[in-house]
Parts: structure tokens; C-alpha cells; sequence
């Protein structure tokens, strides 16, 4: 097997993306070689895939089946399912992928909802992680709508808190209303939320204005953290770190973390015993990557875009 198909950026063609011919990938001893069978989308890597180079190969969330073990020992055995992420070029037929970021997933978790997982809920838990004891503590969530925020609400509310989600618009706020006992409120401006103040807690999404105006809404003594720039999709993040309010937390990268995979590993069990809901919006084919990048960020799907890899 000299060569892959894989999804790749080429700027020649509408829509910026297509799958094409990649070397193999040649698996180092503490990466396990998975034959993908899902991969999901993040704004993130779309919108840095409709910036970059010729062939630059986009991705971080996968899930499938392990084809070949990792050489040392570290990770599942061989037909073992999984799922994990990578630093890009996930969405491809094979991956290989470190130990320390690949976590095994029972039956009655589908790959679909596996490959959601990955970034979107980790960031979620660790920006929860940086609020401490959330029993009976109110916590606003915003953009609660998009991936990272609708796990967010979900682990706040599992954590104890009484939880206040804001969205957009009222179409929504439907898929919030499943998973939990949530506040939610909706309006374009982040003004909104004002209301259920003051919070203990936010996990802010958006960043930008609306960024400045919920971290008014704290408590004395209260935090918020910031994850993204959901509303600034230009923005650097050299000048996200600038534009955030003082006493604002930043959570930047997931990536450097230690315990990577036991935390993923937390994450499927909780979704395997209905705990917690990937919403995953809308599944397709990878043949149809460039259409399905593109209603990403025209802000057509709400939640996670998951992919079929065959």
C-alpha cells in the first residue's frame, strides 16, 4: 500500500477541497495505524483549509478501526474501534495516529458520533475544568448552538450547575432542549443574557464583542473563559489574545495536555451510558467534502458535520 486517498486543498477548484492520491502514512512506534471510518468538521480547520497551500491536508477528528498496532506496546489491539485526533489530515482511508491521543469505544457508540467528539468535547471539558466546582453555580454557555458550546451545556448541567444557553436564533435552541434542563436564551445580541445574571461562570464561544459584553455579567469573583472567535472568523489568534478582557481566561490549544486519552476516554463511556449527546447535524459521504465545508461556514449547520469515509 504505497499510496491513500485523502482529502486535500486544492485551490484550482470551487470549493477548495477534494480527495486525491497521498503517500501511505508510515506509523512511528508509539502511533497505531486506524483505517478511518468517520471524520468530523470544525470550523477551525475549514476555514484554515480555505487559506492554505496546494495539498495541505485539513482534519483532527477521526474515528475507525485499529489496522495496524502501535510498535511499542502502548496502544489497543489490531480490529480494536476507536477513535482520536491528530494535529491535520485526518480525513483520509488511513491515519496513523499517537497512543496518547486514540481511546477505545464500546458497541453502542457509533463512529459517527465518536469522530464528534474528539476537539469539540475536549474543549468543552477543559474550559469547564477551569471553573472549578460548579454545583449550583450559574453558568452561562455561548454560542451554545456550535459543537464546543453544545457540550458544554451538557457537561455543566452533569456537573450541577444551572445552566443558561445562548443561540442565535429559535431553531436552535431545539437540540439544547433534549439534553438537559437548560436556560435558553435567544437573541443576535449577546445582550441577551443579561437577564439570568449574574453568572459564576463562562464558557464564552464567540469572543469579539460579544466577548465583552457577557464578561460584564459575572459574579464577584467570577470567571469566564474564553475557547474561540465564533463571530471574528478573520481573526488571528495573536489578536484573539489581544482583544480579550482583562481577568478573561484563554483556552488555546488541547493538543499540549497530558491525560489526553484517558479524558476521551471519559467522554465515550459517558456517551455510551446516554449521558452525553454528540449532536451530529448532519452526516454525509467525504465525496462531498467541499459542499459540506462550505455550509459550515455559511453557518447553515448547527452542531457537528460528521463524514463517511468508504
Amino acid at each position: 500500500m504505497s499510496t491513500i486517498r485523502a482529502i486535500v486543498v486544492c485551490p484550482a477548484i470551487e470549493g477548495r477541497l477534494k480527495i486525491d492520491y497521498v503517500k501511505s502514512p508510515r506509523p512511528a512506534s508509539s502511533e497505531a495505524l486506524v483505517r478511518v471510518s468517520a471524520v468530523s468538521l470544525n470550523l477551525g480547520e475549514v476555514r484554515t483549509s480555505m487559506r492554505a497551500a496546494a495539498g495541505w491536508r485539513p482534519g483532527w477528528d477521526l474515528s475507525g478501526v485499529i489496522e495496524q498496532p502501535a510498535a511499542d506496546g502502548s496502544g489497543p489491539p489490531i480490529g480494536t474501534r476507536v477513535f482520536g485526533m491528530v494535529p491535520s489530515g485526518s480525513w483520509a482511508e488511513f491515519v496513523a495516529v499517537p497512543t496518547s491521543f486514540l481511546a477505545e469505544i464500546s458497541e453502542n457508540v457509533t463512529f459517527a458520533q465518536a469522530a464528534a467528539l474528539p476537539v469539540a468535547g475536549l474543549t468543552a471539558l477543559y474550559a469547564l475544568e477551569r471553573g472549578g466546582f460548579l454545583l449550583n453555580r450559574n453558568v452561562l454557555v455561548t454560542g451554545a448552538s456550535g459543537g464546543v458550546g453544545h457540550f458544554a451545556c451538557q457537561l455543566a448541567h452533569q456537573a450541577g450547575a444551572a445552566v443558561t444557553a445562548l443561540v442565535r436564533r429559535e431553531e436552535r435552541a431545539a437540540s439544547l432542549r433534549k439534553t438537559g434542563r437548560h436556560n435558553i436564551v435567544v437573541g443576535e445580541d449577546a445582550a441577551a443574557a443579561h437577564s439570568s445574571g449574574p453568572y459564576d461562570f463562562i464558557v464564552d464561544t464567540l469572543g469579539g464583542k460579544s466577548l465583552s459584553i457577557v464578561s460584564s455579567f459575572l459574579e464577584s469573583g467570577g470567571r469566564c473563559v474564553n475557547v474561540g472567535a465564533a463571530t471574528e472568523p478573520e481573526m488571528t489568534l495573536e489578536a484573539r489574545l489581544k482583544s480579550v478582557p482583562d481577568g478573561v481566561l484563554v483556552l488555546d490549544g488541547i493538543g499540549d495536555r497530558q491525560g489526553v486519552s484517558k479524558d476521551l476516554g471519559r467522554l465515550a463511556q459517558m456517551v455510551a451510558e446516554g449521558r452525553l449527546h454528540p449532536q451530529v447535524a448532519q452526516e454525509s459521504s467525504w465525496t462531498e467534502i467541499a459542499e459540506v465545508a462550505q455550509s459550515l461556514l455559511n453557518r447553515r449547520i448547527a452542531g457537528k458535520a460528521v463524514l463517511s469515509v468508504s
